[in-house]
């Protein structure tokens, strides 16, 4: 039995991994999600995130546990699952990186978000006018985040990004990584073929530049596969737990 930590990214909440979550926890693993700052059912401003209050989310959650665990990040949350890593690396059983992320140390989202040619989600991004935060047009949210799901996953996903602005904090964080915390925990990566959200050419590059991860993983879909491919999604992550 293993203990999956599952970290939201960008636009979402905890609810993106309930299809997921359920089937993890059907083959009798334990499994944590939970809503980072200013996200799902939250209600901190935009404007009072930090990224170290994402990282005490998230570090809080593992340390709750007793036993080492499989921490999955979608899309932002790849930078926060580094940073975590970092800090806690004997915490971490595993790293997996779905659609995400993966920089290299001092490098930030922005860095990487600004050579990606095929996301939709930069050049549609509007700002609030503070720039505490951002949001994206209800046709371009359902495009990414839901593109190639059903109507119902459709309609959720611009009711829940309805009205709600994404912090900008994780976007411009640069964690430093240290190959003795960071490049001692075994790394995995769950690419989406047909993402919008983060293209596909620029995560085979983070895995390339990287040089450690253990083993890629390909899903025939869009960025958010644990709606469109929750199965394949899960039975990927049932195997890593063996």
């Amino acid at each position: 039995m293993s203990t999956f930590v599952l970290v939201h990214g960008a636009f979402a909440g905890k609810y993106a991994w309930d299809k997921v979550k359920s089937l993890l926890e059907n083959a009798d693993h334990n499994v944590k999600t939970f809503d980072l700052p200013a996200h799902g059912d939250d209600i901190t401003p935009p404007g009072e995130t930090s990224f170290g209050s994402y990282l005490n989310t998230v570090i809080g959650e593992i340390n709750a546990v007793d036993e080492k665990v499989v921490l999955v990040g979608h899309s932002m949350a790849g930078v926060v699952i580094s940073a975590v890593a970092e800090n806690i690396p004997r915490k971490i059983d595993k790293l997996v990186y779905l659609s995400a992320y993966l920089p290299k140390s001092g490098q930030s989202l922005e860095d990487l978000a600004y050579i990606d040619a095929e996301s939709l989600i930069g050049k549609n991004l509007q700002f609030a006018p503070d720039y505490s935060g951002a949001f994206l047009p209800e046709a371009i949210t359902e495009e990414v985040f839901a593109g190639d799901c059903t109507d119902e996953i459709k309609q959720l996903v611009v009711n829940k990004s309805k009205g709600r602005l994404e912090p900008l904090t994780a976007f411009r964080a640069k964690p430093l990584l240290t190959e003795g915390n960071f490049g001692s925990v075994p790394k995995y990566y769950i690419e989406t073929l047909k993402d919008l959200g983060v293209g596909y050419k620029l995560q085979q590059q983070m895995v390339q530049d990287n040089g450690s991860v253990k083993k890629v993983y390909s899903l025939n879909c869009g960025h958010s596969a644990y709606f469109a491919l929750s199965t394949d999604l899960a039975n990927i992550l049932l195997g890593l737990a063996e």
